[in-house]
């Protein structure tokens, strides 16, 4: 299994994660701000 974490769901953050998601990664996402976390998996999802 390939998994990532990603500190950080800002503009930077939320990026990364997008790609290793879209290249079969499971990532888990952390940020303080639940509100750039919901910003993120809209994004993403």
């Amino acid at each position: 299994m390939k998994q990532i974490t990603v500190i950080g769901a800002g503009q930077m953050g939320n990026g990364i994660a997008h790609v290793f998601a879209q290249s079969g990664y499971q990532v888990t996402l952390v940020d303080i701000a639940q509100e750039r976390l919901d910003q993120a998996l809209a994004t993403i999802a």
